[in-house]
């Protein structure tokens, strides 16, 4: 370790080739507890601009699921049967998980990672344009944790869900400068 971190040597190092079993893993979800849903998927759908994939209901244990993510809406399988097999093999899924309950409850509230203790930062959503995508933001009451033009990193945004994560805003032809 140096002062900087891990050289980009034992970085390098530390990364071992996977089992063989492994070349089809992928990942396929990120869970964030949310206290209501109807606030959350308004956020992740009407201002991120996800599609509400799936709805799984626990109603013995009092929760449930929400699975979101990019896809287009007619790709959906209708049968249910295909539409879980489908929803549990797209790339980087949200899925967020509502206790029943919660939404009426004032004391209740889930850390976001970010204050101490600190530990789960963020989940990044890569857009075409991050002003645009800020305006967006700011034309509709979006919390930030900091602007595109803001600190020393440039050119990118965090904002926060109706809980407190995190989100970053990023755009990829912007992060070589960023990043350099």
């Amino acid at each position: 370790m140096t002062d900087q971190g891990v050289t980009n040597e034992a970085a390098a190092a530390a990364c071992k080739e996977g089992s063989s079993i492994t070349k089809d893993f992928m990942m396929q979800q990120t869970m964030l507890r949310v206290k209501d849903p109807v606030k959350s998927l308004d956020f992740y759908t009407r201002i991120l601009g996800m599609t509400l994939l799936q709805k799984f209901d626990f109603p013995s244990m009092r929760f449930t699921l929400y699975f979101l993510g990019y896809e287009d809406k007619k790709e959906i399988p209708a049968d249910v049967k295909e539409r879980t097999a489908w929803t549990f093999s797209r790339r980087a899924t949200i899925e967020l998980t509502h206790n029943w309950g919660s939404e009426t409850d004032d004391s209740q509230s889930y850390h976001n990672g970010n204050s101490d203790p600190r530990g789960f930062g963020h989940i990044g959503i890569a857009v075409p344009d991050v002003y645009a995508a800020c305006k967006l933001f700011e034309e509709n009451g979006v919390t930030f944790v900091k602007k595109p033009d803001e600190g020393k990193m440039k050119g990118l945004a965090f904002i926060q869900d109706p809980d407190g994560y995190w989100i970053e805003i990023l755009s990829p032809n912007n992060m070589v400068s960023i990043t350099s």
